[in-house]
């Protein structure tokens, strides 16, 4: 089954403990895309100036990402320049710089309105609401989201919320989303602002992810219950920045791969929650996209192997 992803397709120049790289590719669309190829087709829509060439679009093609729907622009792609130096939890921004992303108007390919799945990457609330709103025959739509958007664009945030399945955000944005530093409490309230499940990203600490009443069935399942996955413990973090975006990728990529579009339930999301765990553990492992560039299926599953093993009590 097919994932159609409305994002970013950026470059970034990061400096972390491990060094400094200038100008790797990077953005969200990007990271989810290649993480979620490992498992299903996707799609992409995004926007990329003058300075995207054919060795980046070379990235796309060799994991068979379908580029149609991303526009090429005058003028220079998204750039982000950060660091990690203090904290590799927390980037520290030093330039951005939007470009041609500052006028992005999504355009959906006719190829792509047949897509079973949508995701929405982090972008402006009023064009992912714009995106879903386009393609209401997709079986199941997931989407992340900032601190930024959460501050200062609430009330167009909540009108995407309401659309949604499943939400994405990492703990510090669930507790600003809810204004409840419980996060427990916390996920109910995101919970009855739509979102049927809320996965909540802790960074190198694994995700949790909270199911309402109507996750998966009438009779309420799993309601009001949790899982947690945890985070595999790496000698080195290269680079976290794509760390997020390719649990993403993971995650639903996994629950639109064959084996688990037939039954979305409780067992195929906390298998999701694992491979997206996988895919970030990955990703921090190179600059930008070098290691999911590298991998392949038979890596990810024998890392997922060492994820179960990880969580055996017995």
């Amino acid at each position: 089954m097919a994932i159609t992803v409305v994002g970013s397709v950026a470059y970034d120049s990061i400096e972390t403990p491990a060094g400094r790289k200038d100008r790797c590719l990077g953005g969200a669309a990007t990271y989810f895309s290649l993480a979620a190829s490992f498992f299903t087709d996707v799609r992409v829509i995004a926007v990329v100036g003058e300075d995207f060439g054919p060795d980046q679009e070379a990235v796309f093609h060799a994991r068979g990402i379908d580029t149609r729907g991303i526009e090429r622009a005058p003028g220079k792609s998204f750039f982000w320049e950060g660091s990690y130096l203090d904290n590799l939890n927390e980037a520290k921004t030093h330039a951005t710089e939007l470009n041609v992303f500052a006028s992005f108007e999504p355009k959906i390919p006719e190829a792509y309105r047949d897509s079973d799945f949508l995701f929405l990457a982090n972008i402006d609330p009023v064009l992912q609401r714009r995106v879903r709103e386009q393609m209401p025959g997709v079986r199941l739509v997931a989407g992340d989201t900032m601190n930024y958007w959460i501050k200062d664009h609430r009330a167009a945030l909540l009108e995407v919320l309401k659309g949604l399945d499943i939400l994405l955000i990492n703990d510090t944005e669930a507790r600003m989303l809810a204004d409840n530093n419980n996060l427990v409490q916390a996920s109910r309230a995101v919970l009855a602002l739509g979102p049927r499940t809320l996965v909540v990203k802790h960074g190198e600490y694994g995700a949790t992810a909270f199911f309402s009443n109507r996750s998966f069935s009438p009779e309420g399942e799993y309601a009001e219950h949790m899982f947690r996955a945890p985070a595999l413990p790496l000698e080195e973090v290269v680079d976290p920045t794509g760390a997020g975006d390719s649990f993403a990728g993971g995650f639903f990529g996994y629950l639109a791969s064959s084996a688990a579009a037939d039954d979305l339930n409780p067992a195929a999301f906390r298998r999701a929650m694992f491979y997206g765990s996988v895919m970030g553990s990955f990703a921090v492992e190179r600059f930008g996209t070098e290691r999911l560039q590298q991998l392949s299926r038979k890596q990810i599953d024998e890392r997922f192997i060492l994820f179960r093993e990880l969580t055996h009590l017995d």
